[in-house]
């Protein structure tokens, strides 16, 4: 029974990120007699973010609905290496945080709650700092990583800069890795989102060991990054920083028995393992989740578990990858991974990074002069033996 100084609601979001935002989104399109609060401690939704896919990530129809908050498109990429660089010319699509927030927020109105602190999360109810309670059937908890023993993580950081150039870059499609740059902190590139003829979104990001994010020297890398392309920075428009899990291993079974909630985004360990993008399986569970005929808190926890254990059974040789990236590669040729990866087809790029590899293109990855040396490569065969008390058993 209802407090008498609730509100009530159908469902409650909590947190304003991108999973979140994209099951209000579809709850808003298929079932719009529901009442759908979103509650986002920030002022906007969406923070201060950019989402990219390949094109190839996601099916037609979820493409069909993303449509909106697409702001920006291009026909294929750039890869650089030290001995390698590549035109591929498989789509990639990017969401602003901006058009996000107004997206979302349109289709919301009055229940997109922003600037609201959060006390307690429960089954039935979210308690705000102000004291006043939401009641609802359905509560959902999207409030980025959970941290937990039971997954074994490496890190993907970044500081990224969208900069306004003194003159146009000529730049006519992104660069999604640019590896010609000093190896430090683990594997590092360089991104480069074209925006405008003289605006760039360019992020230095580092696959490393740790979490900690040395913001103003990722800041003064990039100015020296963009001084050797010959761009000058006329001005720096926003800044946007992201410390993303990287899934080395871990017993996801018993991450999932830490909370009784559902859970969703990164919070549910839903991501490409490699890449860290989180918008194709973030698009995938708001279907299903829309899609529920009796939508209660447990009927979204069955949902988001059994989505959530099911990719991570999937992913297990994406696992493999990243143990042999952070645990046998020495971390200033990490990026010989990734170098050695880009020479394969482009059908096969395209199904690695949506999660649809077959055993003929596993077979295909490993095949040849491996690029990490053998022994250690051996050691991080089995998941067990990179969990903290597990390597000799």
């Amino acid at each position: 029974m209802a407090s008498t100084s609730a509100t009530c609601a159908d469902v409650v979001l909590v947190g304003g990120g991108l999973a979140n935002g994209l099951i209000a989104l579809r709850l808003k399109a298929l079932r719009p007699a529901l009442k759908v609060i979103i509650v986002e401690h920030g002022e906007t939704l969406g923070g201060r973010h950019t989402w990219s896919h390949f094109a190839t990530d996601v099916s037609a129809a979820i493409s069909t609905w993303l449509d909106p908050l697409i702001v920006h498109r291009w026909e294929g990429y750039d890869v650089r290496f030290p001995a390698h660089r590549r035109t591929l010319t498989t789509p990639y699509r990017s969401v602003t945080s901006d058009r996000f927030h107004e997206v979302v927020h349109a289709a919301l109105g009055d229940d997109a709650w922003t600037g609201v602190a959060v006390t307690d999360v429960r089954p039935d109810r979210v308690v705000l700092e102000d004291q006043r309670v939401i009641e609802a059937r359905c509560v959902i908890d999207g409030r980025g990583p959970r941290p937990n023993w039971d997954l074994v993580l490496g890190w993907q950081k970044f500081v990224g800069l969208e900069v306004e150039l003194a003159a146009p870059h000529g730049l006519s499609r992104p660069i999604i890795m640019d590896a010609t740059v000093d190896q430090l902190d683990g594997y590092r590139f360089l991104y480069a989102l074209p925006f405008s003829p003289t605006r760039l979104l360019i992020e230095d990001t580092r696959y490393a060991d740790g979490h900690d994010l040395d913001r103003e020297t990722l800041r003064r890398d990039i100015e020296a990054y963009a001084a050797a392309q010959g761009w000058t920075i006329k001005s720096v428009v926003r800044e946007e920083i992201g410390v993303l899990p990287i899934a080395l291993a871990g017993d996801i079974d018993a991450y999932w028995r830490a909370s009784d909630l559902p859970e969703v985004g990164l919070r549910a360990a839903l991501f490409q393992p490699i890449t860290g993008y989180s918008l194709p399986d973030a698009a995938r569970l708001a279907d299903e989740i829309a899609d529920l005929p009796d939508l209660t808190t447990a009927t979204a926890r069955a949902c988001v578990e059994a989505r959530s254990k099911q990719r991570w059974a999937e992913r297990a040789y994406y696992r493999l990858l990243n143990r042999m990236l952070f645990k046998a590669a020495q971390p200033g040729r990490r990026y010989v991974v990734l170098e050695r990866f880009y020479r394969l087809s482009q059908g096969l790029v395209e199904r690695f990074y949506a999660g649809r590899i077959t055993l003929a293109d596993k077979a295909r990855i490993l095949i040849g002069k491996p690029p990490v040396p053998v022994a250690a490569a051996l050691a991080v065969l089995s998941e067990r033996s990179v969990i903290p008390g597990d390597a000799d058993t």
